[in-house]
């Protein structure tokens, strides 16, 4: 039972619910007193859902963001429909996690020095194939920019799964290596 009850509050932590302990308590405290993360705590006590209304949540973002996405493929050849369906399918996608681990540890997560450049070079992504989209709408730029936030994408997505992106990048280096 004690198992079961360690399992529960690993579970509990992992998907962003508060754990009955003084440390995080203390911690919650804490954290409340730092002014840059005040609007963030506020949204995180207002918004309290139970374990099987954050997986619905997720599962309904992601779904949603997974079908704009493809959907987006049947508008190719409109690139402002094509652009903006697009991301705004890798954006539902993204904010899908926020469901389980709560909005907070989401942004936490995404400025996390380990994933800094890949949160940045992703949401610059999304911006310039919108640009290309929505302002300079050439076709060849737009497919461009989206290339560029899918891959993007693929890697910010790597740098949750633990030496996944150094795994990628000795995998290229040893396909793409040109000496003999």
């Amino acid at each position: 039972m004690e198992k079961m009850n360690a399992a529960i509050e690993k579970m509990k932590m992992l998907v962003g619910m508060e754990v009955e302990d003084d440390e995080e308590e203390a911690s919650i405290s804490a954290s409340q007193q730092d002014s840059s993360f005040a609007f963030m705590d506020d949204f995180n006590q207002n918004c309290t859902l139970t374990t099987k209304q954050r997986l619905y949540g997720f599962a309904a973002c992601l779904v949603s963001g997974i079908a704009c996405t493809l959907l987006s493929m049947l508008v190719f050849f409109n690139p402002v429909k094509f652009g903006i369906t697009f991301s705004f399918g890798n954006l539902l996608a993204l904010g899908s996690t926020g469901f389980l681990i709560g909005p907070k540890r989401q942004v936490t997560m995404m400025l996390d020095p380990v994933r800094i450049y890949a949160t940045a070079i992703y949401l610059a992504s999304i911006i310039v194939a919108l640009f290309c989209a929505l302002y300079v709408r050439n076709k060849v730029l737009t497919l461009l920019a989206i290339l560029l936030e899918f891959g993007s994408l693929i890697w910010y997505s790597m740098s949750y799964i633990p030496f996944a992106r150094s795994m990628v990048s000795k995998v290229m280096l040893a396909c793409f290596d040109t000496e003999f």
